[in-house]
């Protein structure tokens, strides 16, 4: 979650190529924070990897080296991946940060995974998951670079998004699964209710689909320098109002699902999360529609759905795990 928010708060503020290279940033393992570490100097030491912003080119140490009373390009070889190179230290460090709790999350993912093949044979499915989240997380890593490389290709942003909804439903999936407590139910398992809950899920995910397209035409407004007011809507496509009017029918489904499982179970804290969410995200969304996309709520926007997809596979399979009280 913390991952998603830091990627989302990076979109928001523009600081997606902060870092124009990849693991590194300009070439540095802890980024520059002034434009003189990217500019070249006399008689200063520069190691292979580093990057120099010179007549709006971004140009590579070849080798270690240090530098002379003149510039000698035979050090440099030219950056090819992309023409983009602007330092903004905001946004670089902002963009650093995002990178530094990705790579943290490797951490646990990792230890998540070894460990896992304790439980092979309790519950493979326990083990094939842990394996299944190291495997997207390392597919993450790699798609972000690609990102990066590509100078923010938009249906790639996308694609980086939703493998981070799988990590987050694999991670629900395990928490529900190893988990020793159980919500009690009223009643026998409803299919219907699961059937429900499901399709409630796939119109989110459809939902958020159509966020990330309002998403792109609102970067596109962004790099135009589009002053933003009221009537920002007006400049988007038919996909914003599709994405505004399809909310009613998520709200609507997801609604009764959360209402179905008040009214069947014993412990209702988490469907009357799902509901304070859906109410939330409806809120948040008209903020953002009529006061002019304030940059606080972005990121919220984003989360709250990431919440209630994670909350919604966490109450499917628990339902399908449920007690029944005696």
């Amino acid at each position: 979650m913390l991952v998603m928010l830091a990627g989302s708060v990076v979109r928001m503020t523009g600081s997606g190529m902060g870092c124009p290279d990849w693991p590194k940033c300009f070439g540095y393992t802890i980024p520059p924070t002034d434009i003189e570490t990217l500019t070249w100097a006399p008689n200063r030491s520069f190691d292979e990897g580093n990057i120099i912003i010179v007549d709006e080119r971004l140009l590579v140490a070849n080798r270690d080296f240090i530098s002379t009373e003149t510039f000698q390009t035979s050090n440099w070889d030219p950056y090819t991946k992309h023409d983009y190179a602007i330092f903004n230290p905001t946004h670089t460090w902002i963009e650093f940060i995002n990178r530094l709790i990705g790579a943290f999350t490797g951490l646990p993912v990792l230890a998540l995974a070894l460990l896992s093949i304790t439980h092979i044979r309790r519950d493979p499915w326990v083990t094939l998951s842990a394996f299944l989240g190291l495997f997207l997380l390392l597919f993450e890593a790699w798609l972000g670079k690609k990102v990066v490389d590509g100078n923010l290709i938009p249906n790639q942003i996308t694609l980086h998004m939703f493998g981070a909804l799988g990590l987050v439903a694999i991670f629900t999936f395990l928490v529900t699964r190893l988990s020793s407590s159980e919500l009690q139910f009223k009643s026998k398992r409803n299919p219907r209710i699961a059937w429900i809950g499901l399709i409630g899920l796939i119109l989110l995910l459809i939902q958020i689909f159509l966020g990330t397209d309002v998403r792109e035409q609102v970067d596109v407004l962004v790099k135009n320098n589009f002053e933003f007011d009221s009537n920002w809507i007006d400049e988007l496509s038919l996909i914003f109002k599709f994405h505004r009017s399809f909310s009613i029918l998520v709200v609507g489904i997801l609604g009764y699902f959360a209402f179905q499982l008040i009214r069947t179970s014993l412990i209702s804290a988490w469907p009357r999360i799902l509901l304070a969410l859906l109410l939330a995200e409806v809120l948040v969304g008209m903020g953002l529609a009529y006061l002019g996309l304030p940059a606080a709520l972005q990121p919220i926007h984003l989360l709250f759905a990431v919440f209630k997809f994670s909350l919604v596979i966490f109450l499917l399979f628990s339902y399908r795990k449920k007690t029944v009280r005696a």
